[in-house]
């Protein structure tokens, strides 16, 4: 029956975790949807407020004049702040899995470590040859667990790796604009 209730603990315990997961989900979730609601809903006054404009102009010169590069500018920098928001958003939920999956492997290391040295410590004498391919499926557990790990940690690490590279190449393209946006627009010979 003692086995039974660690079993059952155990059970309790992942269903634990993967409520925490869940939650933690949950939250990132929020803080994204957070970061893009306030930015539509600048967008959205930012729009209106353009477009009211628009309509009232009546020359056509006028409407060359809104249409700057230091507008595109500020546009591209918004948009970076808001990748970078996104970004550390996504780390730190990469982070926080990664440190539930270690503490939850360890977790299970350790029970299932005690739970051999119970049953071994229990086997009768003449049972050393059982005893032996049990020690060798428990090392063999323990070393699923392990892989499991380096499986989870090095899919988080390239997760955030493509997003670092994301991040850069859009840092890069938000300087040539910026470069371009600088350069005197060259007068049209009418």
């Amino acid at each position: 029956m003692y086995q039974t209730e660690k079993f059952v603990a155990a059970q309790a315990k992942a269903i634990e975790s993967a409520q925490e997961l869940a939650q933690l989900a949950i939250q990132n979730a929020k803080a994204i949807t957070d970061i893009h609601f306030d930015v539509t809903k600048e967008a959205a006054e930012s729009t209106q407020a353009k477009a009211a404009h628009i309509l009232a102009i009546k020359e056509a010169k006028e409407l060359l004049e809104i249409f700057k590069p230091e507008e595109a500018q500020e546009v591209l920098s918004e948009v970076s702040v808001i990748q970078s928001k996104v970004a550390k958003v996504i780390s730190k939920s990469n982070k926080e899995v990664v440190a539930m999956i270690e503490l939850a492997i360890d977790e299970s290391q350790a029970e299932l470590r005690q739970m051999a040295k119970e049953i071994t410590g229990m086997a009768p004498v003449a049972s050393a040859p059982v005893v032996t391919v049990f020690d060798y499926l428990f090392d063999a557990t323990l070393q699923t667990f392990d892989q499991a790990y380096a499986t989870s940690k090095d899919a988080y690490t390239n997760f955030e790796k493509t997003m670092e590279s994301t991040m850069s190449s859009f840092q890069g393209e938000l300087m040539a604009a910026k470069k371009a946006a600088t350069k005197k627009p060259k007068a049209i010979a009418a």
